[in-house]
């Protein structure tokens, strides 16, 4: 069944197609060609080569220009490009990668870092002209960003800057586009000038001639093969002095003077390293974005096998029963089905702040940290989704899903890696809880771990509602009502919402008290180090809480009431899932009693029992139109 034939599932498709609707339905026209899918039978020197022919035919499509600003010849249309983009996680995903390393990392690192003297740079990127690579992680330093070792040593005499990897630990690794196809590299390195280091600085490194050759002082290296992603030419580069011209500082935030003069309008260095870092935001939102559309890609291919695949015969009848009609077989899938429709509202809401605050539209100086919070956080409910849902979905297809031909075991492969880069999932979640705990007072952002310590052990409020709209879109859906949550109608939002967000506030102000008690016995590292757990956990409470509103607030662009309501379902499968995951700790920590936790385990099984006519129009809602699924077990 196309999902066009559906009229249910296209009002789905059309609310969680989200404000950037054209956009996806031009996109599914542009990738209905066969060139543009990937071949896993090519080997990796092949499927590189097919990537960058892929990457040619989409840069006629018109969406790299979305991504940048009108006076460099774009469009001024960031949301749009995003979304364009992740549509390519339809097709191939090692075609995604390149192109969001092509015009999202190194061609967003130009434009957000670099100033009007770049502009040279940008024009040519956006046709290809220009093929460059994003140079910042180093093989002994991923996630630490801040103390990457690459120097780039400012010499006053020849108005250069010397770019130079000091030791094998600071080698450039693991970057895309560096192992064959990159010209130039936009490299982090520490800056020094005049014996001062000023810190972590971007810089436009040539690498390769035009015949592909490393330049004087450039060494680069293949990682060779990965685990997926067989058409990104990742690799690895190390410097040995190399010099550039001083102009070569993407100088937005910070300058160099030609006598060697440094100075910066943000006086604070930790203020200034993640502003420059909080700019570079939207390939964070772009990874999230791209693993989610792979897991609908593959629960749209286990859920059609499901629906056509029959096992064991039913002793009533004779008959042989369908996989979908089994109990356990719903629970597999359709639980996943519902996270996919929460984090595509989610993503749609993220994407949308993404815009405003990079178009300007958003002019509250907390967007843009708040953005870097959330889309971290979703960063890591999508990926993490992702890795089980392909994961579930292979093995609920049993040995036709281990075929590469039906597609599920390279879409685990590629996305795998999603969990790791843009940032370490765990380090993210680490993120999300630090920026809990310190966002309720400007003047803690820059803290060091003692003086994080020390605020956190002055909370004792109710943070989490007073400092988001929670509270108030609880008391939006809320009947008048003194009931508890236990009390409560847990199929209601009010109650739904409370409970999620009752989690996340303790969690937080507990990680808070568990922090103040252990730093009064150990140092700071220590007391945090020991909370780490208990921090993890916040993270993740408030990325649920996050995404149940997105979900609450997507439903509402349901035009169709039927639809609706379908919806409606979906919300509360999600609910009912993620509560029945968490129930061991709702139970200890007497947020629900052991008779509500046995309800919401009957309520997940009437829920999916309810579902389960629905499977193919909630499949057809999710928007991947079944001829680009190119599984050979549902065709």
């Amino acid at each position: 069944m196309e999902t066009g034939s559906d009229p249910i599932a296209d009002q789905l498709r059309a609310a969680l197609d989200g404000p950037w609707r054209e956009v996806r339905e031009k996109a599914r026209e542009h990738l209905d060609d066969e060139r543009l899918y990937g071949d896993p039978y090519l080997d990796y020197r092949a499927a590189r080569a097919r990537v960058l022919e892929q990457m040619r035919l989409v840069s006629q499509f018109g969406w790299a220009e979305k991504g940048f600003k009108r006076e460099n010849g774009g469009a001024s249309d960031p949301g749009g490009a995003v979304t364009a983009l992740e549509m390519l996680a339809y097709t191939d995903l090692s075609l995604w990668v390149k192109c969001g390393v092509q015009w999202g990392l190194f061609g967003g690192a130009v434009e957000n870092l670099g100033t009007a003297r770049h502009k040279e740079y940008i024009e040519k990127l956006i046709t290809l002209d220009l093929l460059g690579c994003f140079a910042m992680t180093e093989t002994g330093h991923g996630s630490d960003v801040a103390n990457l070792e690459t120097t780039a040593t400012y010499d006053p005499g020849t108005q250069e800057f010397v770019i130079h990897s000091p030791t094998p630990s600071a080698r450039k690794d693991y970057i895309g586009g560096a192992a064959e196809h990159a010209r130039v590299a936009a490299v982090f390195a520490q800056l020094i000038t005049g014996g001062e280091s000023q810190g972590v600085h971007c810089f436009v490194v040539p690498i390769r001639d035009e015949q592909g050759n490393d330049l004087p002082g450039v060494t680069t290296s293949d990682d060779g093969l990965k685990g997926g992603l067989p058409g990104v030419d990742n690799g690895r580069i190390l410097f040995d002095q190399v010099r550039i011209p001083r102009e070569n500082l993407l100088n937005r935030y910070a300058d160099v003077a030609p006598d060697g003069t440094y100075s910066s309008e943000i006086e604070n260095p930790s203020r200034r390293f993640f502003t420059t870092l909080g700019t570079l935001v939207r390939g964070r939102v772009s990874v999230g974005g791209a693993a989610a559309a792979g897991a609908r890609v593959a629960l749209s291919i286990a859920v059609r096998y499901a629906e056509k695949r029959r096992q064991f015969a039913d002793p009533d009848t004779g008959e042989e029963t369908v996989l979908l009609d089994y109990r356990s077989h719903q629970r597999r899938l359709l639980p996943l089905v519902a996270r996919a429709y929460a984090l595509s509202f989610a993503q749609n809401d993220l994407v949308r702040r993404m815009h405003l605050v990079q178009t300007g539209q958003d002019l509250d100086p907390n967007a843009q940290r708040a953005l870097e919070k959330r889309a971290a956080g979703l960063k890591v409910a999508q990926t993490r989704h992702a890795t089980r849902a392909i994961q579930e979905c292979r093995e609920a297809c049993g040995g036709a899903g281990y075929l590469t031909e039906n597609r599920l075991v390279t879409l685990k492969a590629d996305t795998d890696v999603f969990t790791t880069f843009e940032g370490d999932n765990v380090v993210l979640t680490q993120l999300v809880a630090k920026e809990l705990l310190t966002s309720y007072a400007d003047e803690v952002r820059d803290l060091d771990a003692l003086g994080w310590v020390r605020f956190a052990a002055t909370m004792t409020r109710d943070v989490i509602r007073d400092a988001t709209g929670v509270r108030q879109m609880i008391q939006r859906l809320r009947d008048r009502s003194d009931q508890t949550v236990d009390e409560g109608d847990l199929s209601r939002r009010e109650v739904q919402l409370q409970l999620f967000a009752d989690r996340e506030d303790y969690l937080v102000r507990t990680a808070a008290h568990r922090l103040r008690a252990r730093a009064k016995e150990t140092g700071p590292f220590e007391a945090f180090n020991n909370a780490q757990d208990h921090i993890l956990a916040a993270g993740t409470a408030h990325i649920d809480r996050l995404v149940l509103e997105a979900f609450i607030d997507g439903i509402a662009d349901v035009e169709d009431d039927e639809a609706r309501k379908l919806a409606e379902d979906v919300c509360d499968l999600f609910v009912y899932t993620t509560i029945e995951e968490n129930q061991a700790w709702f139970i200890m920590h007497r947020f629900m009693s052991v008779e509500r936790a046995k309800a919401v385990r009957r309520g997940v099984n009437e829920l999916v029992d309810r579902l389960r006519p629905n499977a193919l129009t909630l499949i057809g809602g999710l928007g991947v139109p079944e001829k680009m699924l190119h599984a050979a077990m549902i065709e």
